[in-house]
């Protein structure tokens, strides 16, 4: 189908395929593949966990220090490249590195204006439940000096730019990892690494990234929140065929739609809460998960 990534492709059975010498081959796990699983689950975790308490204890950086986010952003990306190049040697082929701007734009806009819609999905689902009274004053503290509407929008210059940084986890997470599980078949795939992604973050819940009143509860909200989220990404990457399509969404997610919900309810007049910031924008994303888990077009081998 044209509107498929031209490196990866499902086929009826549901096992990843891409093109290959004698046509489209299934990318089944072999030793290699396997073994640069396991190297790049141990290099990502050792080095961004390592990295994490070096960081908070001899450094002194806070977990909303940029100086700490960075290479710990970046970690799954870089370590991707390695087990690539040098593991596994399998190259960069099937990486989706290509930015498909022509093919891929509907999916563009799609990652661009998506998590700005589900913000406003998440604020409204708040007020018809009674948990928050509308006030958009809070949007006057985004950007310090600028009106709301403003702000949003000047958050929405930023996405793009801060896309490239929200690489380093697709291009290890969706790219790299999630076709390498389970033979790459949909379902089992995507919650697999949707869970492996969400463990990775945990660390950041004992050092002030958030703060859950009830930590086993807000664990178990954040782990579902990644998992829709990479559902999210997973549709993306796909229908564009391009990593940079979920970066995009994923640069969205975090500085626009997460950082507005959290500011109008999560503000001194709400007072919502991490918790509740967390689970109501997985509500508002989880029809559209399962939309996208009903995607039959990518689920059949291409013409």
């Amino acid at each position: 189908m044209a509107q498929e990534a031209d490196l990866e492709r499902v086929g009826a059975a549901g096992v990843e395929m891409q093109p290959g010498a004698r046509g489209m081959e299934k990318i089944g796990p072999t030793p290699a593949r396997s073994k640069g699983v396991v190297v790049f689950l141990a290099l990502t975790f050792g080095l961004t966990w390592l990295w994490l308490l070096f960081a908070r204890q001899r450094l002194g950086l806070t977990a909303v220090d940029p100086l700490l986010q960075l290479p710990y952003a970046l970690g799954p990306g870089i370590v991707a490249v390695v087990v690539r190049r040098w593991v596994t040697k399998e190259g960069f082929a099937d990486a989706g590195l290509r930015l498909r701007l022509r093919q891929a734009w509907p999916y563009w806009i799609i990652a661009w204006l998506g998590p700005l819609g589900i913000a406003a999905a998440s604020v409204a689902l708040a007020a018809v439940l009674g948990l928050w009274e509308p006030d958009l004053a809070p949007l006057g503290e985004v950007l310090s000096g600028l009106p709301g509407w403003a702000g949003v929008a000047a958050l929405m210059l930023v996405v793009p730019l801060l896309t490239p940084l929200y690489c380093g986890e697709e291009f290890g997470w969706t790219s790299y990892l999630r076709p390498r599980l389970f033979g790459g078949r949909t379902v089992p795939s995507v919650l697999a690494t949707g869970l492996i992604w969400a463990v990775w973050h945990f660390p950041l819940a004992f050092i002030g990234y958030v703060e859950f009143r009830d930590r086993a509860v807000g664990l178990t909200a954040w782990t579902a929140s990644f998992l829709v989220q990479e559902v999210l990404l997973w549709w993306l990457y796909r229908r564009s065929g391009s990593v940079w399509v979920a970066s995009l969404a994923h640069s969205g997610n975090n500085m626009v739609l997460f950082l507005l919900v959290g500011q109008l309810l999560g503000s001194p007049g709400a007072g919502l809460g991490d918790l509740a910031t967390t689970v109501l924008p997985t509500l508002a994303m989880s029809p559209l998960a399962v939309l996208c888990l009903l995607d039959r077009s990518l689920r059949t081998p291409a013409p």
